[in-house]
């Protein structure tokens, strides 16, 4: 039975252990010094902008677009095997702010989405208001909806993923941190990670998967292979109206100028989030200056949230990798067994499911055909809930 050890428990990680829990032969145990679901994803919107990002072909869509598709049956999955109810507005999103010189190239993705079998719609002034009149459209010019597109709560996910993965046998360790990692000689070629020493002991295992964002550029530095990813601070707020903006039966997530405006049931709203790069070293203070210019673009969208209550304030880092795109998938340089899955930025939650079936495959390829893999993937998940299909992409 192969041992994996996955280092990082939020979004990503959570994702990839429950993928891994649906394979047979796999001994899974997840490491993290925080309980789930802290750092950035604890302070993430969970805004999954597939169809209506910029990404329209080579990897960046494809995950995508996965991770879309996925979430349509891992929600459902995860609500049944575990009794959570995990928020999942599925109304869409809208995106604000649709500039004339703009209107060709939506247009264009619009005809690309179409021929990927994706549906998005260019909604002018007066569309915008009749649907959405919560929307001040004496400043918007029209905007572009996307029925297929959603949003979650980060939290809840996580701690649904980490409960499945517990109920098919994955051993979760929280409050333990990683020491000291022992390899094979340096003249091995590649190199292996043969085990952790944590504050609980060592543990030994055939894999290693680093997905603990920040925390991954001290980890590949104990293995000579640094990855550098570096904070980037984001502040939300969550703001109270008391009731439904616009229509109550259509409250899609609302997006303009990098701001989202995010309804989370009760006439609550999250709204967010800055984008704040640090001055010296990694030390980077809450601008509270920026998180007020951010309230001020989101009542300019919505002027009924000028009224708003502000319930509470939120900041979180996310990690971004150091002169390369993000995410980091895959293994690490000189390392035959220890695999990254890390620096996803801003788009951790967008990019976990297809993370996590990007790391199953890579493990579960070198110990058996992957047509086996696969085969075993679906037999685990159609065991949970018979209806589930999973995209091959």
């Amino acid at each position: 039975m192969s041992h994996i050890v996955i280092i990082g428990c939020g979004v990503v990680g959570a994702a990839i252990a429950y993928e891994l829990s649906l394979v047979k032969g796999l001994k899974i145990t997840v490491c993290d010094r925080q309980p789930p679901a802290q750092a950035s994803t604890g302070a993430a919107l969970g805004v999954l902008m597939g169809a209506i990002s910029q990404k329209i072909k080579g990897k960046a869509w494809q995950m995508r677009e996965t991770s879309i598709q996925r979430y349509e049956t891992l929600i459902p999955e995860l609500e049944a095997l575990t009794g959570r109810k995990i928020p999942f507005n599925r109304q869409g999103i809208l995106s604000l702010g649709l500039e004339e010189e703009n209107l060709v190239a939506w247009e264009k993705l619009v005809e690309v989405r179409h021929s990927q079998g994706w549906h998005l719609e260019i909604w002018d002034t007066a569309k915008l208001k009749n649907i959405c009149p919560q929307v001040d459209c004496e400043t918007i010019t029209g905007g572009v909806y996307s029925p297929q597109d959603r949003q979650l709560d980060p939290t809840a996910l996580t701690l649904a993923l980490v409960e499945a993965a517990q109920q098919n046998g994955v051993t979760f360790k929280f409050g333990v941190a990683v020491l000291d990692v022992q390899t094979s000689p340096p003249e091995s070629s590649p190199q292996f990670c043969v085990q952790l020493e944590t504050t609980e002991g060592k543990i030994a295992a055939d894999w290693f998967v680093v997905a603990a964002g920040l925390g991954s550029t001290p980890l590949t530095a104990k293995l000579n292979q640094i990855i550098d990813i570096r904070p980037v601070l984001g502040q939300a707020l969550q703001m109270r109206v008391g009731h439904p903006l616009g229509n109550p039966d259509f409250q899609p997530a609302i997006t303009g100028n990098d701001v989202h405006i995010v309804p989370v049931g009760g006439g609550d709203y999250w709204v967010g989030a800055t984008v704040e790069f640090p001055n010296n070293g990694d030390e980077i203070p809450p601008n509270q200056e920026l998180l007020e210019s951010v309230r001020e673009q989101a009542i300019a969208f919505c002027p009924e949230l000028a009224t708003a209550t502000i319930l509470r304030t939120w900041s979180g880092l996310r990690p971004r990798p150091e002169g390369r795109p993000a995410p980091v998938i895959g293994k690490l340089p000189g390392f035959s067994n220890v695999l990254l899955a890390t620096g996803h930025y801003r788009n951790g939650v967008l990019l976990a499911p297809a993370t996590a079936y990007a790391i199953r495959e890579m493990i579960i390829s070198q110990g058996m055909g992957s047509g086996e893999m696969r085969e075993q993937g679906e037999q685990g998940r159609q065991g949970k809930q018979k209806r589930i299909i999973i995209p091959d992409k």
